[in-house]
């Protein structure tokens, strides 16, 4: 819980950002402790989505700007979070 409370430390650095879509709302609901059902259904947006697919197709093809490459990371940093409460929250529910 505390990476998730030091993520949400950072987020002026997301929100100064208006191109990173929808890291600002996901970190707002996993520090709502939501309930494992919930950190399971969990789903990117269709926009954020479709921004991750763009950046992804695009880096296969040319190299990211500087601007694009801090969005993936950014993105990436974000997904490792989810990755982990939904770790967490399977864990949960198997011992329940």
């Amino acid at each position: 819980m505390l990476c998730i409370l030091e993520l949400g430390l950072r987020e002026p650095n997301i929100t100064e950002h208006t191109e990173l879509v929808g890291g600002a709302q996901i970190l707002e609901i996993l520090a709502g402790l939501p309930s494992p059902e919930e950190v399971l259904a969990l789903r990117p947006s269709e926009e954020m989505q479709q921004q991750i697919d763009e950046l992804l197709e695009k880096s296969k093809t040319v190299d990211l700007s500087a601007s694009e490459e801090w969005l993936w990371q950014q993105y990436e940093y974000i997904e490792h979070f989810v990755r982990m409460a939904k770790a967490k929250a399977v864990l949960k529910l198997k011992a329940a």
